[in-house]
Formats: structure tokens, sequence, C-alpha cells
């Protein structure tokens, strides 16, 4: 949880943002969570009436204030979407929440912050055809499951096949890696994949979820990336989507990291990325 305060102190010590990009989110209204997640499940959550099996699947102890941290997140990740939209892109310093489906919680998501923005924006109109990347060590599985049959989202997971979650939903394109991946290999299948991704979606909204728990050093992860080679990763993302003139929001998603150092300088990389590209 402290990587959630260190990300935005390092990239304010470093200059990269000030406190002017910076912004609170408010709560995401009920009717908005309902567009994704169903309404007993919703209800239950926020009355904090899951049952001691659910609560244990979601990996948090239920409270108030764990219900609120949750709705900011999806506020945040919704207010992302409009500044996506002028400036080209923007983060939620937290967020990434999918193994959250529409009627349960699991591996620390209660509610699924881009596909709840993703529906709200098909509903008030702001996109037609959207494209989520999810490239987090572990299947989007609570995203998969949401927009099974929803066609004008496009889900896209690559993580690990032998990781959680050990039941993984379908996803429209899922990748499953060998543990141990190194950079080349994890890189070269990535760079295969973004072209007929954009191709065949052509989407004018894209979500991306850049876990950093694809690291060598991460003790969930099983792969090996380099620090470097994440770094790669998400410039192949971003200088896609700056080279389609797409907009595209990015949540943290996970890093398990023993090192709090290495988790942090992983996401701060994101950021640099995106400022290299896009500022």
């Amino acid at each position: 949880m402290l990587k959630y305060e260190l990300i935005p102190e390092q990239l304010l010590y470093e200059g990269l943002v000030t406190g002017l990009d910076l912004f609170s989110p408010d709560l995401v209204p009920e009717e908005v969570i309902l567009l994704t997640h169903q309404k007993n499940y919703w209800e239950r959550l926020r009355d904090l009436r899951l049952s001691p099996k659910e609560e244990r699947r979601t990996g948090f102890p239920l409270s108030k204030s764990l219900i609120e941290r949750e709705r900011r997140i999806v506020g945040g990740t919704i207010t992302c979407c409009d500044f996506a939209r002028e400036f080209g892109i923007a983060f939620n310093v937290a967020g990434g929440t999918h193994h959250a489906g529409s009627n349960w919680g699991e591996g620390f998501c209660l509610l699924n912050d881009q596909a709840v923005a993703a529906n709200y924006l098909l509903e008030v109109g702001k996109a037609n055809r959207i494209l989520i990347i999810d490239l987090d060590v572990h299947q989007g599985n609570g995203t998969a499951e949401i927009f099974q049959n929803e066609k004008r989202v496009f889900t896209f997971s690559m993580h690990a096949e032998k990781n959680f979650p050990f039941h993984k939903e379908k996803s429209d394109w899922d990748i499953g890696v060998a543990n141990g991946i190194s950079d080349e290999e994890y890189l070269n299948l990535l760079q295969s994949a973004l072209p007929e991704l954009f191709a065949t979606v052509r989407p004018d909204f894209v979500f991306y979820l850049s876990g950093v728990d694809v690291l060598a050093t991460d003790k969930l992860g099983h792969l090996s990336l380099s620090r470097e080679g994440c770094k790669r990763r998400d410039r192949m993302v971003f200088e896609y989507c700056s080279r389609e003139g797409v907009p595209v929001q990015v949540s943290m998603g996970g890093g398990y990291s023993p090192k709090i150092q290495d988790i942090v300088e992983a996401h701060c990389n994101t950021f640099r990325v995106a400022r290299d590209i896009y500022f």
C-alpha cells in the first residue's frame, strides 16, 4: 500500500509533475457503478454484508473507509478519461483492479475501475470502440467476464499462464506466457500483438493496465523482466497510442517486489516514458 503514497512523492521530487498536475477524485456515483457491477453485489459490498468466504476472496477486511477508497479509485479513473481525451494521456496513481467481476471481488479488487470507466464512456457517448490492454502479470479475469458479451470493448490480457487466478476467464485475446520469460521474448510477443490489436479493433479509447509485477524481483509474478524491459514495454504501448492518436488512461496495477524502491521506480518509469512521448 505504501507505493500509492511514494509514487506521487517521487514524481513531485523529480519535478516530473507539479501540484497542479494532480487531482483528488470524487466518489463514483452508485448509478455509474451499476453500469458494470450487479446491484445485489454492490449493495452487499457497500453495506459490508459480504459473506466471510466472499470477504476472504477479496483479501481485505471490509470497512467503510475501504469502500470509500475503492469508489474514489474508480472516480479517479473516470476523471482521467476526460483528461486523456484532452491531453492524450492521464494516470490514476492507483487502480488496475481487474480481478473484480460483475458480481464478485477478488485479489485486492472490489470494484473494477477500468471496466466501470469503459462502460461510463460508452453510456455517455464519449467512446464507441474501446481497447483494454492489460499487461499485469495476472490475467484480467474480472474485466474479461464483464465484457464477455460487449462487442464495443476488446479485452487483451498478456499474463503469466501458470499464476493467479487459477480459473481464468476468456478475454477477447489472451496470451499466456511461461514463468521465467525474459525481456526479449516477452517484448517480441507484445511487439507482434500491438499492430494487430490496433488494426483490428481500431479503438477510439485505450485503457492500459501497467502492472510492474512482471519484474524478475517480484515475489508473486515469476517472470524475469528487468526494470529496463518493463520500461520498454510501456514505451511500446504509448508509442502505438500516440501514433494512432488514441487517448489512453493508465492504471498502475500490481507490484510486489520485496524492496519498495523496485516497485516505485518501475511505476515511475511508466510516467517518465509518457512524458518523453507526450510532453
